[in-house]
Formats: C-alpha cells, structure tokens, sequence
C-alpha cells in the first residue's frame, strides 16, 4: 500500500495532466467521429471523408520539424494551452456553420488544417511536459495509460456519438466537446506546474538552426531513425487501411452505421484490455523484438478478416488480434525514445520524428481513398456473378474495400519482416 502512495504521488502532476487531457481527447474524438459518417453520408466517397485527415495531418507533418524547435524555446504550459484554445474555437465555427446550414465538407477540410498547426506545435510540448513531470521508472507506464485512454476514448466514442447524435444532433455533440475542453484547460492553467529545464538555454539560436540539431542528431543515431523509418511504412499501411475501413463498414452487405460503431467500440475495448496489459508487465529484455513481434501480428491477422469476413463477427474478431498487442507495442516504443534522446533535444527531435514518421498518414488517407474509390470498387462492380474475386470478397459497394484489405494484408507483413533484419534497428538493445 506504501508504494503505491508513494507511485501516486510522484506521479501526481502528470496524472491530472493524463486525466484530463484525456477526458478533452473524448470530446474532440466524438466530433470528428460524427463529422466521418455526415461528410460520407453526405458524399458517398471514401476519398472525400479520408481528406478530412489529410487536411489534418498535412500542416502537421509539414511544420513539425520547426514547430519542435519552437516549442523547446517557448513556455510549455503556455504553448498547449494556447494551441488547444484555437482548436476549441474552430469547433465554435463548425458547429455554428452547421447550425445555419451552411457547411461544406470544404470548411472542414480548412477547419481541420488549422487544427493540425496547432497540434504541430501543442505534441511537442506535451511530449517534453511529460518527461519533465515524471521520473524515469515510470516511462513504461507512461506509454500503457496513454493507450488506456485512448482505447477508452474508442470505447466510448462511437457509443455516446452514436446515442448523443440521434437524441440531441450534433450541437450536443460540440457542447460536450467544448465543456471536456473547459475542464482540461482550467486544470492545466491552474493546478499543474510544468518545471523548468535544467539545460542552459542557446541564446540567439535562429529557428532553422534549431531545426537543424534534430536532423542532425536523427544522422547521428541510425537506430532510432531507422526506427521511425520502419513506423513511417507501417504508417502508410495502416493509413490506407483508416481510408478504406468506413467506406466498407458504411457500404458493405451486412455493415452500417451501427456495425461501424460496435466495430470500433471491440477494437476500443482491445486496445484497453491491451493498455492494462502493457501497464503492468515489466520491461522486456529486447524492446525491438517485442515492437517486431507486435506488428507483425497486427498486420498479419486483421486485414486477413477484413478481406474475406462478411459478418460483423469475424471483422470484430479481426479487431480484436490487430489491436490488441498495439499498446505493448507503442509503451516500448515510447519507452526506447525516451531513455534514449536527451530531454533538452526532446522537442526538436520529436519534431523531427513527426516530420518523418507521420508523413506517409495523409499520403496513405489519400491513396486508400483513391484506390477504394476509382481502382477497387470499379473493379469489382465489373466482375461478373460466379467469378474468382466475388466469390472471395463477395458483390455490391464495398466489395472492392475489401479486396484492398488483402493487399494491405501482404504489404504490411512485407514491411515488418523488411525492417526486422535492419541491423541499426538492432543496435538500440545495446
């Protein structure tokens, strides 16, 4: 009982950071979730609702590498609150946009360009806020109670999403947003201290120079960059298959909006399960084997029930084996960046980590949405009854979604046994 007082109390701060921040991530999830099935309702198309997050991720991706060199100059505290309140008042604009019928899937994608700026500039920070309140021991706790929330948050989003958008509409939706937003930033201006480096400060370090330190110390250390090489690839799989996985669960014989939730509500629950799982076990004697091993199970296991499942059962079975190692996964990762990079070149190297290891995200959205939409489907719809690839991914819309669950299958075992034999990789166990 001591220790665990004892754990609490050093880990205070960063607790009632995690709380809440994660209680805002749950508001903001079940208005983009509600925003994923208006913009396919009301376009049909699976490249114009996988833009939504190219239109996110693009600015992120673009502006990382001189936004982590920003936020290790600026106040943290100051950078994620100020990052979080733009993002709160491009929601005010949606939801008022929709209140007088005036939205366009156009003002989304601009919308959410401008929330992926300020999450540019607010990860970083957060990620340096993070070190900076916890001691070392508990990095790999860390990393579970992050995939705790965040499978809560899929656990519950498309649940309330779902029952709040059919009782009250999506006004409702954005003032629980708006209020979970509230509490996280009140918390975070007044009950949390986020201490001061202990580093010595470059004076009149000019931005690109900054920016420059990171890069140069991702040439230094080849482990950690081909790292996020072989997460950049794994990025672009699992983008192509966020793009495809609506427009089947939307489209296909035996999906809709209600199979789309308690799709995502299983894989939420895996992903908690999970959480709890990599909260608890201690540390590996090889994280690089475990991250491999993880991967590989996800990609090998998921897409293959995707592709040729046709119920709701066998796809939430598929759920269950992709995500469930994800969290154990992800707290190694995690864990391997943080002991590894110092944390006065957290900021810049973790902006550069992004740059890189998030790039292939809106690459993959658009890709997946194209191939859903002008290679796959239409290739489908040409079979004709009796054919070879109907009787294996079955007719009608969403059919050929479901023939690129099979590529996406081969492409990301490819992908983890290409980067399993990368030495450099290897030597981060040393």
């Amino acid at each position: 009982m001591k220790n665990y007082k004892k754990t609490l109390q050093e880990m205070k701060s960063f607790l009632l950071l995690w709380s809440t921040q994660a209680f805002s991530g749950l508001g903001s999830a079940m208005t983009s979730y509600a925003l994923v099935i208006w913009s396919y309702t009301q376009e049909g198309s699976a490249l114009m609702t996988a833009l939504l997050m190219v239109s996110s991720y693009a600015p992120y991706v673009l502006l990382s590498i001189f936004a982590g060199a920003l936020s290790d100059k600026w106040n943290k505290k100051i950078t994620m609150l100020a990052s979080d309140t733009v993002a709160a008042l491009m929601t005010v604009i949606m939801l008022i946009l929709l209140q007088n019928d005036a939205l366009k899937i156009w003002h989304l994608y601009l919308l959410n360009a401008v929330n992926g700026v300020m999450n540019t500039v607010q990860q970083p920070a957060a990620e340096v806020a993070t070190t900076r309140l916890l001691p070392k021991k508990y990095y790999q706790k860390v990393g579970g109670l992050r995939y705790f929330s965040s499978s809560l948050n899929s656990i519950l989003t498309p649940i309330i999403a779902t029952a709040v958008l059919g009782i009250a509409g999506m006004g409702a939706i954005v003032a629980f947003d708006l209020l979970s937003f509230g509490v996280a930033f009140l918390t975070l201006a007044f009950a949390i201290k986020i201490p001061e480096s202990q580093e010595p400060e470059e004076k009149g370090e000019k931005l690109l120079a900054s920016a420059k330190k990171g890069i140069a110390y991702l040439k230094q250390e080849k482990g950690i960059f081909h790292l996020i090489l072989f997460l950049a690839a794994i990025n672009l799989v699992a983008s192509i298959y966020d793009a495809a996985f609506p427009a089947m669960m939307l489209s296909r014989n035996g999906g809709s909006e209600k199979v789309l939730g308690i799709t995502n509500a299983v894989i939420g629950i895996t992903m908690f399960a999970g959480s709890i799982l990599a909260s608890f076990v201690k540390a590996p004697k090889s994280r690089v084997r475990v991250i491999c091993n993880c991967l590989l199970l996800s990609m090998g296991t998921e897409n293959f029930l995707l592709a040729f499942g046709r119920t709701p059962l066998v796809w939430c079975i598929g759920g269950f084996l992709g995500w469930i190692s994800i969290p154990l996964m992800s707290t190694n990762l995690d864990a391997i960046m943080r002991l590894r990079v110092p944390e006065h070149m957290q900021g810049r190297v973790y902006s550069v980590r992004n740059s890189l290891q998030f790039f292939t995200i809106p690459v993959g959205y658009f890709l997946g949405g194209v191939l859903v939409d002008a290679v796959f489907e239409p290739l489908m719809a040409a079979q004709r009854d009796g054919s070879i690839l109907v009787k294996m991914f079955g007719s009608g819309k969403g059919s050929g979604a479901a023939f690129l669950f099979l590529i996406i299958a081969f492409a990301g075992i490819g992908v983890c046994l290409y980067f399993r034999r990368d030495k450099y990789i290897w030597d981060l166990e040393r």
